[in-house]
């Protein structure tokens, strides 16, 4: 028969297994993360330009129609 200190050091080496696993997976989630963040924040930048191409198509288009007198 196993001695009791023999199988209780059996499963503090597979907790210590378990629990470098997990530390890898959090290192992945984390580096994963990162890149998410960062393609967000291209995300975002491109549609702040967007919006302001936009303004300044609409204060443009405002323009040519005073000018060819189209606004009510």
């Amino acid at each position: 028969m196993t001695e009791p200190d023999n199988i209780v050091l059996e499963h503090l080496r597979a907790i210590r297994g378990g629990i470098a696993r997990m530390a890898d997976g959090m290192q992945t989630m984390s580096a994963e993360m990162t890149a998410m963040r960062q393609h967000l924040s291209g995300v975002v930048t491109i549609q702040e330009h967007d919006h302001g191409d936009i303004a300044s198509i609409k204060v443009r288009l405002d323009r040519i129609e005073k000018r060819l007198q189209l606004v009510d």
